[in-house]
């Protein structure tokens, strides 16, 4: 069976707990349980009570209809609980696919579903953000994909790696597309909540019958460690993306389902959500600092959301070798561009404590100094 490697998650499971500093996470330093307990006023003997066994595999009721109420026009019976968002983007491709057609990827973007596509034999069409335009998507790329037979857009709105936010229209050209072409959209959300400022971002959700959408508790909430998602479909589709996690994990973890009740009480839910805007703006100032003091080493165009910036560098080096570089020569581990399907850039993840975050800049622009200098000399 044809394997390709799902290459950012290979990098950070084989190297994030190898060194001594890590910049490939997208989201906030994760909170501890006894602070979400807090934000949620809750006692410290909360899972004392709660039972170690097989929980409802599609989530909760209680569970359930917090996520459908984060949305419009929603119930319960439109969700699917997952473990982690991984689970919850497998589960929702897997029930979208159809055998031999092309599936349309936006790039740059977190490249799970294009892997989960192709090791499956099926084929990815591209179509690119395009920086100059504010990371808005070549829609006339997107129409090719379809003449070229697509009946599946990935799109992930705010977008991972470079932290932008679809405009109005894009959405709109978006399903005007799709509905044009008889397509789905599977959109991946897992960003919506942790935007610096303004307010969150609209979901694709309800807004075409077309439409199946994934989120889960790692990104806005802090929470990478609960490892739970969920996917919104159709009340009528919720049998078949359910019943893949039969073949996975069958049920969350009831703990997970205890804890992310906790996190989304309408209530506590805004606590969380402010924390993630209060640490993203604070390092930002860090981070955005930093790359102007570069002296042109790096173009940027500040994210609107996520704990990421996708920068631009002008050292003639593989983003890969360079990262492979960084790691050893610097206990220090960064996402390389080629990793998200364009080369020549990194994403640095800011989420990080700020003291952690200062220091490795600082070895990161030692790497960049040194390699420059093995340039100049005439060395590989």
């Amino acid at each position: 069976m044809k394997y390709r490697p799902f290459e950012l998650e290979r990098w950070q499971s084989v190297y994030e707990h190898q060194v001594e500093l890590n910049l490939t996470e997208s989201g906030v330093h994760p909170l501890l349980v006894s602070e979400l307990l807090e934000l949620a006023g809750e006692e410290r003997d909360f899972l004392d009570q709660v039972r170690l066994e097989y929980s409802p595999a599609h989530g909760s009721d209680d569970l359930r209809e917090k996520i459908a109420a984060l949305y419009p026009d929603t119930t319960e019976a439109s969700v699917v609980v997952t473990t982690g968002g991984a689970e919850a983007n497998y589960s929702a491709c897997l029930h979208l696919m159809e055998p031999g057609v092309p599936v349309a990827v936006m790039l740059p973007n977190y490249m799970q579903v294009p892997g989960i596509v192709e090791n499956s034999g099926g084929t990815t069409l591209p179509f690119y953000l395009v920086r100059k335009d504010g990371w808005q998507p070549d829609l006339n790329q997107l129409k090719g994909c379809l003449d070229k037979g697509a009946k599946l857009i990935l799109v992930t709105n705010p977008n991972n790696p470079t932290g932008s936010i679809l405009t109005e229209t894009s959405v709109s050209e978006i399903l005007i597309l799709a509905e044009q072409y008889g397509a789905w959209i599977l959109a991946d959300e897992v960003y919506r909540g942790a935007e610096l400022s303004g307010p969150e971002t609209p979901s694709f959700w309800g807004q075409s019958e077309r439409v199946v959408v994934t989120n889960s508790m790692s990104k806005a909430y802090g929470m990478p460690g609960l490892r739970l998602g969920w996917v919104l479909t159709s009340p009528e589709s919720v049998h078949s993306v359910w019943g893949r996690k039969d073949y996975t994990t069958i049920t969350p973890n009831p703990l997970s389902d205890a804890l992310a009740c906790l996190a989304l009480d309408s209530e506590t839910r805004p606590k969380v959500l402010q924390r993630t805007k209060d640490i993203l703006n604070s390092n930002f100032e860090i981070l955005g600092s930093w790359l102007d003091s570069q002296d042109n080493r790096f173009s940027y165009r500040r994210p609107s959301a996520g704990a990421m910036c996708y920068a631009r560098y002008n050292t003639p080096i593989n983003s890969i070798a360079f990262a492979e570089f960084v790691r050893t020569e610097k206990s220090l581990l960064i996402a390389p561009g080629d990793h998200f399907g364009v080369d020549g850039y990194l994403r640095l993840g800011y989420g990080i404590p700020a003291d952690r975050l200062e220091l490795a800049l600082a070895r990161l622009e030692e790497a960049f100094d040194d390699v420059e200098g093995k340039i100049q000399a005439g060395h590989p």
